[in-house]
């Protein structure tokens, strides 16, 4: 690999970062994309260069926005008694598509991993203590993964909202594999989970 011109290397590094992609698969890729044409490598460059700026956070929630509005915060349609706490804003599409809830969302900052700096202090409670109270929630759904991390956080935030009146607390029914991550889980099994889910 040292013999590789160093943009070449840096391209590597960069696409390292990915989830899943070792030193041989970001150097597959490296070398895929001295073969696309420059239109589309400067397409894909400007894409990423605005992603950010285009699909902003909503501020509510915490889940995409798209040319400045929420999906579900603006749907009136949706259930805000029900509120489903995730991990990030990619799981709420991986709900979506079950096709099994129809309740409201809310992305916490993170998971709870003293390992990496991510302690209890940083998470917002309040932020989520006064949706809850906003919007009168009766139940809420902690949907994450089936990890330490995840049960960890759920078990943090159980305590953390027990005080709070007439509240259901609820986690995804697990037959979902013990270390898994909802990114990969099919619709269906996923679906089974979130419709099987059991106070918590």
């Amino acid at each position: 690999m040292s013999q590789l011109p160093a943009d070449l290397l840096s391209l590597i590094s960069f696409l390292k970062k990915l989830p899943g992609v070792g030193s041989r698969t970001a150097e597959r890729f490296a070398f895929e994309f001295l073969s696309w044409p420059q239109e589309d490598l400067a397409s894909l460059a400007e894409i990423a260069k605005t992603l950010k700026e285009r699909l902003p956070l909503c501020s509510l929630c915490g889940c995409l926005t798209e040319r400045g509005g929420c999906f579900y915060c603006e749907n009136k349609d949706r259930n805000k008694e029900h509120l489903c706490l995730i991990a990030s804003a990619r799981e709420a599409f991986s709900i979506e598509a079950t096709r099994s809830y129809k309740g409201m969302y809310h992305v916490i900052e993170h998971l709870l991993s003293p390992l990496d700096g991510r302690y209890a202090a940083t998470l917002n409670m309040d932020r989520i203590k006064k949706r809850i109270a906003e919007n009168g929630v009766i139940e809420v759904i902690l949907a994450f993964d089936s990890t330490l991390e995840g049960d960890a956080t759920a078990l943090y935030l159980k305590k953390q909202l027990s005080t709070e009146p007439n509240l259901k607390i609820s986690r995804l029914a697990f037959g979902l594999p013990v270390g898994s991550s909802l990114e990969y889980i099919d619709g269906g099994t996923l679906s089974r989970a979130l419709l099987g889910r059991q106070t918590f």
